[in-house]
């Protein structure tokens, strides 16, 4: 037996989010979606927040371009250039924790993810950062990433997935994940494993100077 929570990061995408949001509803699962503000400015893609939210899925921030990796971004304003846009988009389909989701190199927890500006940013603003305990490498192994992910499951008794509800094809396998995953024993739950959300309602309750870069010390003010 173990716990599970699901996140999909980087949509919504218009030939992908609706089979992964059919793909839940026919079991009863409920996860968070992380969504590109520059994505959902688009109408037909904010059309699917609006049905994942509707349907309890919780939203996220995910950056609006997803481009850089916050903390190696020379702009020491980017939290007002990557994050608020995003959280304004949202509006009404935000969570009241305001859930805010970093991004790093291949899916590294390293001081990649953030920089001090953004940690003040978040902490100012009452967001909550959400990070992860298992990435299987969906967009770079579409067809191979569900036997990674089960054993990932395994390992741990309360696993953050990270998944991907991008153009890959990887999805097309997210019910052979799912019904393998809950064969296998899995409790599937809606809440984050604690561990993996270091600043809540913007209070740092983790420590987090891994995942901070320092490289501003460099950069003249």
């Amino acid at each position: 037996m173990f716990d599970l929570t699901l996140s999909f990061d980087n949509g919504p995408e218009p030939d992908v989010t609706p089979g992964v949001l059919d793909a839940l509803a026919r079991r009863g699962l409920k996860a968070t979606f992380f969504v590109i503000g520059e994505k959902i400015a688009d109408p037909e893609r904010r059309s699917l927040a609006e049905r994942a939210h509707a349907e309890g899925h919780w939203i996220g921030n995910h950056t609006y371009t997803h481009s850089l990796p916050l903390g190696r971004h020379p702009d020491r304003n980017i939290a007002d250039h990557e994050i608020a846009p995003t959280q304004t988009l949202l509006g009404e389909l935000a969570h009241p924790k305001r859930w805010f989701r970093p991004f790093g190199g291949g899916g590294n927890l390293d001081d990649c993810l953030l920089q001090q500006s953004v940690v003040d940013y978040l902490t100012r603003g009452g967001y909550s950062c959400v990070l992860w305990n298992a990435i299987p490498h969906d967009w770079d192994d579409p067809d191979g990433w569900v036997d990674r992910a089960l054993m990932q499951c395994q390992s741990q008794p309360w696993t953050l997935m990270v998944l991907h509800d991008l153009p890959t094809g990887a999805m097309a396998h997210l019910e052979r994940f799912l019904d393998a995953a809950a064969d296998a024993g899995a409790q599937f739950r809606q809440e984050f494993p604690p561990a993996c959300v270091p600043i809540r309602s913007g209070e740092i309750v983790l420590p987090i100077d891994n995942y901070i870069s320092n490289q501003n010390e460099r950069i003249a003010p």
